[in-house]
């Protein structure tokens, strides 16, 4: 590393300021560069949904030395926040901390991340004007809000999906269905494509709304015979809120209020006299007003195109990472503490970290995330990166069952 030169930090959420925290703990200079407006600009776009996870486990603990030294007041650690909760009492006071605020850019967009010899160009655009910056270490927390996995087969969208005539009726992965998007299926027929957290909590808001307006419609399409993944560890969940998800949903179905397609993987979607119609590829069909597709997210692997990346070729995670959080055998709580040494790449001194670093696994948690932010920058500043043990809550529906 070159003294001259910050370690650019990508994203603004609650991973990259840790990175930004932990960084200056061990005296090197951050500096994060944020697409949005503020500091968690993307979980805004979430802000009505309430987190599985208390607060306990979504501090970490540079974060909190660094908030302790203002009138930041810490919430109650057995409480589940929102999204915008998260971001109101924790992130946007994190980064307007003194030691934190000058080293943060916003509406600054990352383009492309080059090797330029013994440091790294990044380039941004910033309200419209391209800014480049050296860097002598990059971390990508940029997570993967912005990259939603599209309805098709095989990560192709499915036919007829980007038709800008099927706009109205396409609600985005979450949703707000009891408040900015209520008139969008309030009394209507609302389908759900999806098996994760995202579909869990849009069905569970649904079937609220569907009480206050009985006629609400509400299917629900999955690409597996059997629901139990969605239905998660239930009562076995180490984080009781995120069992009590999966048995509500379970209730809901077997009580009639939600229509299950199980094997209903989406062919194609079609405008038909004002409806959007929703072909499987069985052959069945099915008619709606309203679709959220709750199908997952994806990294952004585009602004990187110009570095020597290690990726699993099937969870797009960084091939030292792919075997700890494989959703096939792992749940949130199963993936062991991880750090440098898992996330490096060929470009030394390049790290994908965060959600964007777990690729299309459904597997992480803010915790983790925070370990892993605290090993790369040890690593980068010469001190010991070992992963430290995490006490993590199993099992739930970020599990394959």
């Amino acid at each position: 590393m070159t003294s001259q030169q910050p370690v650019i930090v990508i994203g603004a959420g609650p991973i990259g300021l840790a990175a930004a925290a932990h960084m200056l703990e061990y005296g090197l200079e951050p500096l994060v560069l944020e697409s949005g407006e503020h500091a968690g600009a993307a979980i805004s776009q979430w802000g009505h949904i309430q987190l599985f996870s208390p607060w306990r486990y979504n501090i970490d603990a540079a974060c909190r030395r660094l908030l302790e030294e203002t009138d930041w007041q810490e919430p109650n650690p057995g409480i589940l926040p929102t999204g915008a909760q998260l971001v109101e009492e924790y992130l946007k006071p994190i980064a307007a901390a003194n030691t934190l605020d000058p080293r943060i850019r916003y509406r600054t967009r990352v383009v492309s991340v080059l090797r330029r010899q013994d440091s790294f160009l990044v380039r941004t655009e910033t309200d419209g004007e391209v800014l480049d910056f050296q860097a002598s270490a990059v971390i990508d927390a940029s997570g993967t809000w912005h990259t939603p996995n599209p309805l098709g087969a095989g990560g192709l969208p499915a036919a007829g999906e980007n038709d800008d005539a099927l706009a109205p009726h396409l609600l985005g992965p979450l949703p707000d269905v009891l408040g900015a998007d209520r008139h969008r299926v309030a009394g209507r027929r609302a389908l759900v494509v999806g098996s994760g957290h995202s579909a869990v909590n849009t069905l569970l808001n649904l079937v609220a709304l569907r009480r206050e307006v009985p006629s609400t419609s509400i299917q629900w399409a999955i690409r597996s015979a059997d629901p139990q993944r969605s239905y998660g560890g239930e009562d076995r969940d180490g984080l009781p809120e995120r069992g009590a998800l999966g048995t509500q949903l379970r209730q809901s179905v077997e009580a009639g209020q939600i229509e299950l397609l199980t094997s209903a993987e989406v062919q194609a979607l079609e405008s038909v006299d004002g409806d959007l119609e929703a072909s499987f590829q069985d052959g069945r069909g099915l008619r709606v007003d309203a679709l959220a597709a709750a199908t997952g997210f994806r990294p952004d692997l585009e602004i990187l195109r110009g570095l020597r990346l290690e990726l699993d070729p099937t969870v797009e995670a960084p091939v030292r990472l792919a075997p700890l959080i494989d959703p096939a055998v792992h749940s949130c709580g199963t993936v062991r503490a991880h750090g440098a040494a898992e996330l490096a790449h060929p470009e030394e001194g390049f790290f994908i970290v965060g959600m964007k670093s777990y690729g299309r696994a459904p597997t992480f948690l803010m915790a983790t995330g925070y370990e892993q932010v605290r090993s790369v920058a040890a690593y980068l500043a010469g001190a010991d990166a070992s992963p430290r043990d995490l006490n993590l809550p199993a099992t739930g529906v970020c599990s394959a069952g």
